[in-house]
C-alpha cells in the first residue's frame, strides 16, 4: 500500500536548514540520525495513525498576535484540513491532514526558531 505522506517543498526546505544547523553545532551525526527515525519511524507511524499528534488549532494563544495568526491559520486551511504538532526527540513536526493524507509543513529542531508559517503549505 503506497504511503499517504507526502513532503513539501517547505518540509525540505527545513530538513536543509536542520542540516546547516547540525554541522554549525559539530552534531552532523544527528542529521543522518534524523534522516532515520523520519523515514523509519515517524513517516509509518503518521501513515498508520495521521491523528497522533496534538491539534495545532486548538491551541489559546496569549497573545493577541498569536491569536491573530492562528485565525488566519484556520481561515486558510479550511474545514476539510486539520492542523497538528507532533513531537519526538529534539524535533517539531508541524503536518496537515486532508482527505486521508499526510502533508509534512515544517519540522524543527527544539533549539532552533519557531516554525515559519508564511509559506507554510502546498
Amino acid at each position: 500500500m503506497p504511503s499517504r505522506v507526502r513532503i513539501t517543498a517547505n518540509f525540505q526546505q527545513n530538513l536543509h536548514s536542520i542540516q546547516e544547523f547540525l554541522v554549525e553545532q559539530k552534531a552532523e551525526a544527528g542529521f543522518d540520525s534524523l534522516i532515520t527515525r523520519l523515514f523509519e519511524d515517524v513517516i509509518p507511524n503518521l501513515d498508520r495513525f495521521p491523528k497522533m499528534g496534538r491539534d495545532f488549532l486548538a491551541r489559546d494563544p496569549l497573545s493577541d498576535e498569536g491569536r491573530a495568526k492562528l485565525h488566519t491559520l484556520k481561515m486558510r486551511s479550511g474545514n476539510n484540513t486539520e492542523i497538528r504538532e507532533y513531537i519526538t526527540d529534539e524535533y517539531l513536526f508541524l503536518y496537515a491532514v486532508r482527505d486521508s493524507v499526510v502533508f509534512l509543513l515544517s519540522i524543527r529542531h527544539h533549539r532552533q526558531l519557531s516554525f515559519d508559517l508564511r509559506a507554510h503549505w502546498l
